[in-house]
């Protein structure tokens, strides 16, 4: 292949409970002629990961895509995302986060909406998967329903840009809101959301998602901190003292929940790393 319209890349640490469904959903992809590479990246990974991606080529092949395995021994996102763009060929470039489910459409759909001369960014509709612990189905409840869920392309999970978007900059940061940050690369008249879904995952129980609430909210935070001239790009409306009362009165289980997970965040350490804390 000389070129692929899209270039599909997933950055993937210790993820083999999850990234055989992942994989088989991008496979399933109605590509409907459009030129597609598939690029996964291990990193830092103590399972069997790559090895689950590796089997996985020969029917992505059958299916249309390109394929490529990248393993890397040496852990984190940013490097994994340095990784998967050095042999990336597409014009649009998608990011998939290796839990993810993709709706048939979603593929081709980013890559015909971004392929453009100008900046642009691009997303789907995501749902959030039903989660089996009733704190998180609880706090679930509430995060849908605010704004920067209901937002044009929020990009949590999955989001892509085509090459003159890329060209903002060089590697990239290190960060843990990698995808704040390139989401807040554009402005809000630059994000375009194609009405083709994904299912997300939140984490399962209280105190994982109590950690990765921490970690996202700080991962916000490096990047208000490393590129402030970015935060006037991020166009969501706040929820303010009424639309929070509303979401009281109408769920008050779930406003609870998130509330206490919220503030419950901002204590402690977390991690440092990328893993989702399952």
């Amino acid at each position: 292949m000389d070129g692929a319209q899209i270039s599909v890349i997933i950055p993937a640490h210790n993820e083999a409970d999850y990234i055989g469904a992942t994989l088989a959903s991008l496979i399933a992809s109605r590509l409907d002629g459009i030129a597609a590479e598939l690029i996964v990246v291990p990193n830092g990974c103590r399972d069997e990961t790559a090895e689950i991606a590796r089997a996985l080529g020969p029917r992505a092949e059958a299916a249309g895509w390109s394929y490529r395995v990248i393993e890397s021994a040496a852990g984190g996102k940013p490097l994994a995302l340095d990784l998967g763009e050095e042999a990336a060929t597409g014009r649009v470039l998608a990011y998939i986060d290796a839990d993810v489910i993709v709706s048939p459409r979603l593929v081709a759909a980013l890559a015909e909406a971004l392929d453009t001369d100008v900046p642009r960014y691009g997303s789907g509709r995501p749902a959030v998967m039903r989660s089996p612990s009733a704190a998180t189905r609880a706090y679930a409840r509430i995060w849908t329903r605010l704004p920067m869920f209901n937002a044009t392309a929020p990009g949590f999970g999955v989001f892509a840009m085509n090459r003159a978007g890329r060209a903002r900059w060089g590697k990239w940061p290190k960060v843990r809101g990698d995808d704040a940050f390139a989401r807040l690369a554009f402005t809000p008249d630059e994000r375009i959301e194609v009405p083709e879904g994904y299912e997300w995952p939140l984490t399962d129980g209280f105190l994982p998602l109590m950690r990765v609430r921490r970690r996202q909210d700080r991962g916000v935070r490096e990047v208000a901190a490393l590129h402030p001239e970015l935060m006037g790009n991020d166009g969501v409306e706040k929820v303010g003292l009424s639309g929070a009362l509303r979401l009281l009165v109408t769920d008050p289980p779930g406003m609870i929940v998130y509330s206490v997970i919220k503030i419950a965040s901002r204590t402690g350490a977390d991690s440092g790393g990328w893993t989702r804390g399952r």
